[in-house]
């Protein structure tokens, strides 16, 4: 049996129990971590316990917990950012004072490339879709991976409910349009790792989600 050409493996971090994904290329041993917020030093054991070679670290947007100690993690290691959309640009600009505010370490940063729709980014062998998916942030993205019909789709979505959208240039009906006109066409067999929380399918969510099932936004 071929292998998987995408393995991932969550890890929760931080006080708000955040979904960083360290991801890799199977082919190439190549990885990423995706929103490694903060725990460091569990984050940097995970990539050895997998034997794995960490070439980057992707951002799905700029809260505290999603990318809080990137750019320290970064500086240490010499990787590149990539990601969010320069939208989110306010967002990492004010991660000092977040940090202090949540007693929290984090420190802003400036990633190697800001990421717009439609952009792709490479891990190893692997090509991830860049989707723009404002409305928790407006700078968000998920990254979709479609060969492994698998999203990681940061605080868009979760099992059972949505990203909040009462924080500075949060919005409700952006979010909506962004999970049922970006998200629901990739598939209702993709699985997704969301920010917090269990995977679930989008499928799974269409039937079941009190915020975005279809009857739901049909009976609107």
């Amino acid at each position: 049996m071929t292998e998987a050409p995408l393995k991932a493996v969550i890890i929760p971090v931080t006080p708000l129990q955040q979904n960083c994904t360290l991801l890799w290329c199977t082919k190439t041993n190549k990885a990423a971590l995706s929103d490694p917020g903060g725990d460091l030093p569990r984050l940097k054991a995970a990539v050895e316990e997998h034997g794995v070679d960490l070439e980057k670290i992707i951002i799905t947007h700029g809260h505290l917990d999603h990318c809080g100690q990137a750019g320290m993690l970064a500086e240490e290691l010499g990787l590149p950012i990539e990601g969010p959309h320069e939208d989110d640009r306010f967002w990492i600009d004010q991660l000092d004072g977040d940090g202090a505010r949540y007693g929290m370490e984090a420190k802003s940063f400036e990633p190697d490339r800001w990421l717009k729709d439609g952009d792709q980014v490479t891990v190893g062998d692997l090509v991830l879709d860049v989707v723009h998916c404002p409305g928790h942030t407006p700078g968000h993205v998920i990254f979709y991976h479609e060969p492994s019909k698998l999203a990681v789709v940061g605080d868009v979505i979760f099992q059972g409910s949505i990203g909040r959208t009462d924080f500075p240039r949060g919005n409700h009906q952006d979010l909506i349009n962004a999970i049922t006109q970006k998200l629901w066409p990739l598939g209702d067999n993709v699985t997704f790792i969301p920010g917090h929380g269990p995977t679930s399918q989008f499928g799974y969510e269409r039937k079941t989600n009190a915020f975005v099932a279809d009857d739901v936004l049909a009976a609107r």
